[in-house]
């Protein structure tokens, strides 16, 4: 088939779009800490931006979406390594109207901003050099994996007919729960549960919400791999699930505490993304509505009920937001998703008469959750072993900025920073 120009124009926007979100994921993710850990927070998403890069192009996209090795659905070969085989001139195994390193390239972005979400989850006290090292293992260990066993050829997850449109388990899940782990086996900040931890630039937070938002579209809109009705789809459910959740979560503010916050607001539509994201190309708009709807209760519950009752210390809420939401997402994939909107499903949802597809989502589910759980504990346990991971505590008092980077975001302030 002839490339068309349209599609190629359309997915390297997409891409550009989907690699400004962690930048964005930066800023959101700063404004939410204390002034004196912002340039620890952004320099732990953005560094994603440099290595992930370089491990995709030397073998990252090998592992990811070359030929299966061993014949199990876990891992790709090393076929493709240094992008070996994959053209600018030729459509690649997986879209035949982009050329193959467009297709790379775009699926890249995706692996870039996936690490970035979990180092939310141990904010304020791991050391960056130690961050940087488990990014490294995390990406070889889980995130190449979980690609290869949804989204390629021959991949484990898809053989059980399991889908995932745009990355609920390949991104939300498994860093979500990769957060979870990795936060309780590094442990709590500095007397926390005891005092408070209030954002120190609520702005700046709702500016990184905004940057996510709009490259959300293109985020879910671009796995359609193409300029097409199913993008329309995409990016229709997007918007939907994303508003409704927004809502939905003012609404329950307004119920408990009378007012509404932006943060609140701004978490909403948030969630509403990330429940969106497996099934926008495989459900009907008014499922979108129903999934934002009632993802805003359920990780309400778990940032207000569930995290206090165990008191992990996920910092700035990679599992609440990310881990639960995506897993919402893919079970409601299981029950809306239509044959119809996408033949890539190879049965309907559960509410459309069929439970081939929901029985294989739950099942991909616990592959999903089990597999991330493991492979980032025993990443965690033996980076324990072998290194200093955690700042000491007067470097965590003074601040990550400092301790780490040598640098403030905000020279001139000299108050007390709680």
């Amino acid at each position: 088939m002839m490339f068309n120009s349209g599609d190629i124009a359309f997915i390297a926007i997409c891409s550009m779009l989907v690699f400004f979100m962690t930048p964005g994921l930066g800023l959101f993710y700063a404004g939410m800490v204390r002034r004196k850990n912002a340039i620890n927070t952004i320099m732990s998403v953005m560094f994603c931006c440099g290595l992930a890069t370089v491990m995709w192009f030397v073998f990252g996209y090998s592992l990811s979406f070359g030929p299966d090795a061993g014949g199990f659905g876990v891992i790709g070969n090393l076929s493709n390594v240094f992008f070996h085989g994959v053209s600018a001139t030729e459509p690649g195994p997986y879209a035949s109207t982009i050329p193959g390193a467009l297709y790379a390239v775009f699926q890249l972005v995706f692996c870039i901003v996936t690490p970035a979400i979990v180092v939310g989850s141990l904010s304020g006290r791991m050391k960056f050099s130690a961050l940087f090292v488990f990014v490294t293992a995390w990406l070889i260990l889980v995130y190449y994996p979980m690609a290869h066993m949804v989204w390629s050829h021959g991949g484990l997850i898809a053989g059980l007919g399991a889908v995932d449109f745009a990355g609920g388990y390949v991104i939300e899940i498994s860093s979500g729960i990769s957060g979870l782990v990795a936060c309780i086996i590094l442990g709590t900040r500095k007397g926390y549960g005891i005092q408070s931890y209030h954002p120190h630039n609520i702005p700046l937070f709702v500016i990184g919400g905004g940057i996510l938002w709009v490259g959300w579209f293109a985020f879910n809109g671009g796995s359609a791999l193409g300029a097409n009705e199913l993008a329309v789809q995409a990016i229709v459910n997007t918007m939907i699930a994303s508003a409704a959740a927004m809502l939905s979560w003012m609404l329950i503010e307004t119920v408990l505490y009378k007012k509404v916050t932006v943060m609140g607001a701004i978490t909403g539509s948030i969630v509403g993304l990330v429940a969106i994201t497996p099934g926008a190309g495989f459900v009907p708009f008014e499922a979108a509505l129903f999934i934002g709807g009632i993802v805003s209760p359920i990780c309400f519950f778990f940032l207000s009920k569930v995290k206090e009752k165990f008191a992990y210390d996920d910092a700035l809420d990679a599992f609440g937001c990310h881990g639960i939401s995506g897993i919402w997402g893919v079970i409601a994939t299981g029950l809306f998703a239509q044959t119809a909107i996408n033949p890539v499903a190879q049965w309907n949802g559960l509410f459309f008469g069929d439970t081939k597809l929901f029985n294989a989502q739950m099942m991909a589910l616990g592959i999903s959750v089990i597999y991330s759980a493991v492979m980032t504990g025993a990443i965690m346990l033996i980076l324990k072993k072998v290194m200093t991971i955690r700042v000491s505590p007067e470097e965590e008092a003074l601040g990550l900025d400092i301790s780490e980077h040598s640098e403030s975001a905000y020279p001139a302030f000299s108050g007390i920073d709680q």
